[in-house]
């Protein structure tokens, strides 16, 4: 007969490895699917600084490597394979992936967003090495320096902000005349914020065509969007604030998506479907931080709640 898991849970970043190991400190049987390489985006990340419990610096490889022998240890099952679908299976779920079907009493979704690379030439090669998506985790690293931002909605201008603790100059490239309204995207508390701090210089109406380096990041060549007009700009570092796309189109239809396609919850992790849960940054980002710990910690949530669900059918 076909096994039916008490959970399963689809994605190995930090909410899915979290989720699995307390489903199983729960008493949970519990699989983990992941399509590619387990632990996310922590996988790209050369030093995480950040993660309590860890003192000094750690590669955010060996950290998933880590949290995945515990999640391993404790018992849960991980499987490379890639959900395709999912649907309600007489009381149960029912995950068709490309290693064949899975049925489930619970599910977490956990297949985590990917941020979208900033189109420029160099940004792909230089990622790692002066190019970054995320300011809280490599601001540290270009203390003093001079950095740009590209975006203008919340993220960006909240990250802008942060880096002007560390940075000596931080330039926020912004592709709308300073004249339109809807140029900044951010909400007003943070709009106004980022005009009146000193350190923080928009850079209006350009667009980043390219970014200068070989080892490591020198300057970018800025278009200015009016006049066709190039000119290079030095800095030693580029955050990219361009937007995300979560791992949703599988659900569309199974449970409520955003406009954007980040899957709906309640603060407990509930989506719009009884038993089935979704955490990290597959969920809506209103009011959350793409941080490593709080995909971890609502990965947690959602696992208890998982836990409690299965007890009230009991």
């Amino acid at each position: 007969m076909e096994k039916t898991w008490d959970v399963v849970i689809v994605g190995a970043g930090p909410a899915g490895l979290s989720a699995g190991i307390y489903a199983r400190r729960a008493g949970l049987s519990a699989l983990i699917l992941e399509k590619a390489l387990p632990g996310g985006q922590l996988m790209e990340t050369d030093l995480v600084e950040n993660y309590p419990g860890f003192p000094d610096p750690i590669p955010g490889p060996e950290l998933m490597e880590r949290t995945k022998k515990q999640a391993l240890r404790l018992g849960a099952q991980l499987k490379l394979a890639e959900a395709t679908g999912l649907s309600p299976a007489q009381g149960q779920w029912r995950l068709k992936t490309n290693a064949g079907q899975v049925l489930a009493r619970t599910v977490i979704l956990a297949m985590g967003a990917r941020h979208k690379e900033l189109p420029a030439k160099g940004a792909k090669e230089l990622t790692g090495r002066g190019v970054s998506y995320c300011a809280t985790c490599d601001g540290y690293f270009f203390q003093g320096k001079k950095v740009l931002m590209v975006g203008a909605g919340d993220s960006a201008l909240t990250e802008a902000l942060f880096l002007t603790r560390l940075c000596d100059r931080v330039y926020v490239a912004v592709r709308h005349p300073k004249e339109d309204p809807k140029a900044i995207r951010a909400v007003a508390a943070l709009r106004d914020q980022a005009l009146k701090n000193p350190k923080i210089e928009f850079l209006w109406n350009v667009a980043v065509e390219e970014v200068l380096g070989e080892d490591k990041v020198r300057g970018v060549v800025l278009r200015d969007l009016a006049t066709g007009e190039r000119r290079e700009l030095e800095v030693a570092g580029v955050f990219a604030k361009v937007g995300y796309r979560p791992a949703t189109e599988w659900v569309r239809g199974v449970v409520e998506l955003t406009e954007d396609g980040y899957i709906k919850t309640d603060p407990w992790m509930h989506t719009s479907q009884p038993g089935v849960f979704a955490a990290g940054d597959v969920r809506q980002p209103v009011g959350r931080y793409a941080q490593a710990v709080i995909a971890a910690a609502e990965g947690t949530i959602a696992a208890l709640e998982a836990e409690k669900y299965l007890s009230e059918q009991a």
